[in-house]
């Protein structure tokens, strides 16, 4: 048997579980909802804070580039001038040192000219002194 245009009047509340009534939330319904709306609120707020760093780190960016250049000039010449200086006291130092040698190894040809001097008088004295001292022992030897 077919049961084709038969027509029930309110099958759907008959077979729903749901009223006509607007339903009554919950005590965690009206948490749910409060958290959502602090939740929504403090992601906004946290986007504008994010969006006014990055305006003010881009502000503090562009005043500082300027002196940031000026800086790298100032390290870039006092590089220059400590070389500069480094190399002046280096070669101060060598010329210093040159000239120490130089006078070094003059004392020292002195003191060696000097040395070998006093030992020619020297041997030339013992020289003497032994020549004496055979004579003489010749003479006694000759005497006795």
């Amino acid at each position: 048997m077919y049961l084709k245009n038969i027509y029930i009047p309110n099958c759907k509340n008959i077979m729903s579980n749901k009223t006509n009534q607007p339903d009554e939330k919950g005590f965690f319904e009206k948490v749910k909802e409060t958290i959502e709306e602090l939740w929504d609120g403090t992601k906004d707020k946290a986007e504008d804070i994010k969006d006014a760093a990055e305006d003010k780190f881009d502000e503090l960016k562009s005043k500082v580039a300027p002196k940031k250049k000026a800086v790298a000039k100032k390290v870039t010449s006092a590089k220059t001038a400590v070389a500069k200086k480094a190399t002046t006291v280096t070669a101060k130092a060598k010329t210093t040192a040159t000239g120490v040698k130089a006078k070094a190894v003059k004392k020292a040809t002195a003191a060696t000219t000097k040395a070998k001097a006093n030992v020619a008088v020297a041997k030339k004295a013992v020289a003497s002194k032994t020549a004496k001292a055979a004579t003489a022992v010749k003479k006694k030897a000759k005497a006795v």
